[in-house]
């Protein structure tokens, strides 16, 4: 109870820069009505008030507790099976994850709670990107549902889920090695005296928490952008930020994953590609190191004796 209740705080802290970040993400590049965090933030301020700041948040805290827990018991197992495996090919009992397996575990964990709970990643986007103007306002997360699934089918819940399963991949997969591997390399080389034994400071721990959320952010990014894009596809009440007009249908249709990335870089240019990395960053990087810091600090106090390395 104690760690949803600290997820759902955490992700309301930062729900305005979440939803600054998809509007620039999708919004139309005829229709700029956000030129960058700071004074996109002041627009939602002036036009929607208080509560424009936080909406799409109680879907997005409905939905980060499930993803979590699915998130880290899948890669407690897929690395259990990954070690096994590893350790009957190699004939060497105690063979230990190397960084590429550990990869391999942690993309696993992100598909399986990724998928779990896309629907609900889906309908939350929508939500976000609404705005006092739209033709149609969802009034939660049911009823973005119960009208997606209505008016465009159960495949609609799905719209963007391969460039969210291949983003998954370097994303998840390299938050997990790059802060496994940061560890033992610390542990291994106590570089500058920052490390005295086997037992690393939660200070340490989250500056390697916040270089893996750098690096897993930094590179996954361009294919978040590209899914928030084709979830809007085919919503016919979509917001003006989204249409560059009053509302109907999306200006750029896509029919696929590569002809999103194509028609992005062609209509706008690469950088296109990094909308809304800013509050990204301020939000991701802090959060990913409290999460890995976190999720060890409680197995410790559980007494659990396996660590995410083992």
């Amino acid at each position: 109870m104690g760690v949803r209740k600290s997820a759902v705080k955490s992700r309301t802290a930062v729900a305005p820069l979440e939803r600054m970040k998809i509007l620039l993400q999708v919004q139309n590049h005829h229709n700029i009505k956000y030129n960058g965090t700071i004074q996109g933030l002041k627009y939602i301020w002036r036009s929607e008030g208080f509560r424009g700041l936080f909406k799409g948040n109680g879907t997005n805290c409905a939905r980060i507790v499930p993803n979590s827990a699915v998130k880290f018991f899948s890669y407690e197992q897929a690395s259990r099976i990954i070690l096994r495996f590893y350790r009957q090919q190699t004939g060497n009992e105690d063979a230990q994850l190397t960084p590429l397996l550990r990869l391999g575990a942690g993309a696993c964990a992100g598909i399986i709670a990724m998928s779990a709970t896309y629907p609900m990643d889906m309908v939350r986007g929508r939500i976000t990107v609404q705005t006092n103007s739209s033709p149609y306002q969802y009034k939660g997360m049911v009823d973005a549902l119960s009208t997606v699934l209505r008016e465009e089918g159960f495949r609609a819940l799905y719209k963007g889920w391969l460039p969210s399963v291949i983003g998954v991949v370097p994303y998840v997969g390299l938050n997990f090695a790059v802060y496994e591997s940061l560890k033992d390399w610390l542990i291994k080389t106590r570089p500058f005296g920052l490390v005295e034994d086997t037992d690393l400071s939660v200070t340490t721990r989250l500056a390697c928490g916040a270089a893996a959320g750098t690096v897993g952010q930094t590179v996954a990014y361009p294919l978040d952008v590209i899914r928030r894009r084709m979830q809007m596809v085919g919503w016919n009440h979509a917001s003006s930020v989204v249409t560059g007009g009053g509302g109907g249908k999306v200006e750029v249709q896509y029919t696929g994953m590569v002809d999103a990335f194509r028609k992005t870089v062609r209509n706008e240019g690469f950088g296109a590609l990094y909308k809304g990395l800013v509050p990204n960053s301020v939000k991701v990087v802090p959060s990913i190191a409290i999460a890995f810091v976190t999720y060890e600090v409680v197995k410790d106090v559980l007494g659990v004796e396996m660590r995410i390395s083992d």
